[in-house]
């Protein structure tokens, strides 16, 4: 913004255009007095006088203008070059400029041109936050913001200097630059860790009429603002090496420029969209000090700075994608106000009179003569009278020139009277005139006096009010300072107490996550035992089984070979097969247990009439292998399924599941279990098995085996033996239940088949 030595930057540019354009219409100092409210006033030119006068007095040592000394720091920076002026400048008018210098460092505004005194009652710290012993440090006070009249934002408090030259504007901004908070980062040796603003006011008022002295009302002054803001760069903490306060400044900086950029964001929405959302302004003192232009008070330009090194082309694309977001933002701008409606060229022709009239003076010596001399009203009058004829006598006998002479007197005469009573009628009258003008005033003086005197009682009861409110406004100050200094204290212990809660939940969400991964394991760990026990537990539950069943075959065979030796001598006589005997005779059921009573869901007084024919659900599984014996399972009216389904139970009375498995001596065993089809309370199927038949094969060189259909056997009580209860040894229930899109489920509720050793 201040350029290099030799190459002026923007600062000195602006001020040098400034003042060349503006220069000889410049006012007098303190002329402009600006007030504290974002606001100037016009003062006359005594005032002003005695303004300089007083300030002249003070012991603080002043230089005069021509001989100011600049400081060799900057002079080589101001380039001061005559043809930058502007165009349209307006010669009826004087003109003041004001700069201010401030600085928004941790989202705090601090004034660079205010004078610390040193004060000996306030205790001093430093930034460690401990005394100071020599007492010359004095911390400097944040500035507030607030909103004036026409809805401006301004900083209060803020030091405001009145400067005539562009080397003067640039001395005052060279000192409040020394004040300016930097730091050394690993990335730049003097880094700006504050967002720096320079702001020149320009006061403008007209002339008056005879444009010799500056009009004084305050409704035609106008203040215009140019605001030369430095925004301190954003910055990567793992590239700057940052800690401490400088970790602190980076992240208000970063989180002041993300403020800016939301806001541009939301009005280029609001623009393209049409939407109304609110601009965020508030969020940063930087974009609430700004708000004004955003919503088109004024104009903002925008200059990028980008680093043509590789290691920074992160940083300078998203610079140059912020700045050119920032070109699609418009915003409408009101009509400037018209001024006062005087005459142009008033300065102009009032120096041009003066000119003229000292360069009279000069040739003449005394009082100016402008052009003939204009006759008088009593000549006028005289002129009016009729001409007198020649009153020379050359003859005595002369008749004539005497009595026109008297003739022409009598018609003055006459003339004379005649004007005389014309002359006190119209005396008479305008003393009418006058009496009632006086009796008018006279009447409106009167009224004017009331109504003054009510005016003044209005104007004591509104200054009386004025200085209620501004006592009233000084102690809401005192308040809001308080209030602010309380509120940033809660917000210090609010950031602390964040940072706790912050670290506290990190540190709840690892010992969650490590008691997930506990859990995780463990329940792992038990499942993995939980199948080891169980498949061990089967294990041992199977050879158990198959060791009863040994055992149990044995003693069967054992009996069989006793029953048979104890009942040979017995005469043969022919007998029925063994299972029509069986199904005539009950067996004892001691061997086998008792079926599950929860088989039957459905009591047997629900069964189907099967008077219209039975019908069968014929349930051969997909793993059904087809036999080459000539006895093959036929089963008229039936439906043949994979699998058993609700549909096909309700549309039947009697199911049969084909069953294969290995016999013990390699041989493929089929079973055709049979059973009936109950209808169940809660709207399903329930299947209870009755009856279980078996078609296998065998070789001729081995055992002899029962296959089916079953010969007689000559040795009945034998027979009688190899055959058990089949509603104990088959105890199977199939239920489906209503609406359910499962298949049906099994229950078996008999002792597994028993094998031979």
């Amino acid at each position: 913004m201040t350029g290099s030595p030799g190459d002026g930057g923007l600062l000195p540019r602006c001020l040098a255009m400034i003042f060349n354009s503006i220069g000889p219409f410049q006012a007098k100092r303190f002329v402009f007095k600006l007030d504290d409210k974002n606001g100037v006033d016009v003062q006359s030119e005594v005032e002003a006088l005695l303004e300089r006068q007083r300030r002249e007095a003070l012991p603080t040592p002043k230089t005069p203008a021509g001989k100011r000394q600049l400081d060799p720091e900057f002079a080589d920076m101001i380039d001061v070059q005559d043809h930058c002026r502007a165009e349209e400048v307006d010669e009826d008018n004087v003109y003041g400029v004001f700069v201010s210098y401030i600085e928004i460092y941790n989202n705090y505004i601090y004034d660079l041109l205010e004078e610390a005194p040193c004060d000996s009652i306030k205790p001093k710290w430093n930034n460690c936050n401990t005394p100071v012993r020599n007492g010359d440090f004095v911390p400097p006070q944040s500035k507030i913001l607030r909103e004036d009249q026409n809805h401006n934002m301004y900083v209060t408090g803020c030091t405001e200097v009145e400067v005539k030259s562009t080397e003067e504007a640039f001395e005052v901004f060279w000192r409040g630059q020394k004040k300016r908070r930097i730091a050394n980062t690993q990335l730049n040796r003097e880094s700006s860790r504050s967002h720096s603003v320079f702001i020149i006011k320009l006061a403008q008022a007209p002339l008056d009429a005879d444009g010799d002295n500056v009009l004084q009302e305050k409704e035609q002054i106008t203040l215009s603002q140019l605001s030369l803001v430095d925004l301190a760069g954003s910055e990567r903490t793992n590239r700057t090496k940052a800690e401490g306060n400088r970790l602190r400044e980076a992240g208000n900086i970063n989180q002041s420029l993300m403020t800016l950029r939301t806001c541009i964001e939301v009005l280029r929405e609001n623009q393209l969209y049409g939407t109304n959302k609110m601009v965020p302004y508030r969020d940063s003192k930087l974009t609430h000090l700004f708000k004004n232009y955003f919503d088109g008070e004024g104009k903002v330009r925008m200059i990028v700075c980008v680093n043509p090194k590789a290691e920074d082309y992160e940083e300078s694309l998203q610079v140059m994608r912020f700045a050119e977001m920032t070109q699609e933002v418009e915003v409408a701008r009101p009509l400037d106000r018209p001024l006062c409606g005087l005459t142009p060229g008033r300065r102009l022709r009032n120096q041009a009179f003066r000119e003229e009239l000292s360069r009279k003076l000069e040739l003449r010596g005394g009082p100016v003569g402008a052009g003939p001399e204009e006759p008088s009203a009593a000549e006028l009058f005289f002129q009016s009278f009729p001409p007198l004829p020649s009153c020379e006598l050359l003859d005595i006998n002369d008749d004539q020139t005497l009595p026109k002479l008297i003739e022409a007197l009598e018609q003055r005469h006459k003339m004379r009277q005649m004007l005389t009573e014309e002359f006190a009628k119209s005396v008479l009258a305008f003393k009418t005139m006058l009496q009632e003008f006086d009796s008018s005033v006279a009447s409106k003086e009167n009224y004017i006096q009331g109504k003054l005197a009510e005016k003044e009682k209005t104007i004591t009861g509104q200054k009386t009010e004025l200085e209620r409110l501004e006592k009233k406004i000084k102690t809401l100050e005192y308040k809001i300072e308080i209030l602010e200094k309380t509120a940033t204290i809660y917000e210090e212990d609010k950031r602390n107490l964040q940072q706790e809660l912050e670290s506290k939940s990190q540190k709840l969400q690892r010992q969650a996550s490590d008691k997930r991964r506990l859990e995780a394991r463990l329940q792992g760990m038990v499942a993995e035992t939980s199948l080891k026990w169980e498949k061990e537990c089967e294990r041992r539950v199977a050879a158990k089984q198959l060791e009863m069943q040994n055992k149990l075959w044995v003693k069967d065979e054992k009996l069989k070979q006793l029953k048979a030796i104890v009942t040979e001598p017995r005469a043969e006589r022919p007998e029925r097969p063994s299972r029509e005997r069986e199904r005539e005779k009950p067996l004892p059921r001691s061997v086998s247990p008792s079926p599950a009573p929860s088989a039957p869901v459905a009591p047997l007084r629900a069964r189907r009439s099967r008077s219209a024919g039975e019908r069968w659900v014929d349930h051969r599984p997909p793993s059904h292998v087809p036999t080459e014996t000539l006895l093959q399972p036929r089963v008229p009216r039936a439906i043949t399924v994979d699998a058993p389904s609700e549909r096909a139970l309700a549309r039947c009375d009697r199911y049969l599941l084909t069953h294969q498995e290995l016999a013990s001596d390699g041989e493929i065993q089929t079973k055709l279990i049979k059973g009936d089809v109950f209808k169940t309370r809660g709207g399903g199927q329930a299947v209870q098995f009755t009856d279980i038949e078996t078609l296998k094969q065998e070789s001729p060189t081995g055992r002899k085996r029962r296959s089916s259909p079953p010969d007689p056997d000559p040795a009945g009580d034998a027979a009688d033996s190899e055959w058990t209860d089949v509603e104990t040894r088959c105890s199977v229930a199939v239920e489906m239940r209503a609406g359910s899109a499962l298949g049906p489920g099994f229950q078996h509720h008999a002792q597994p088949k028993r094998r031979k050793p």
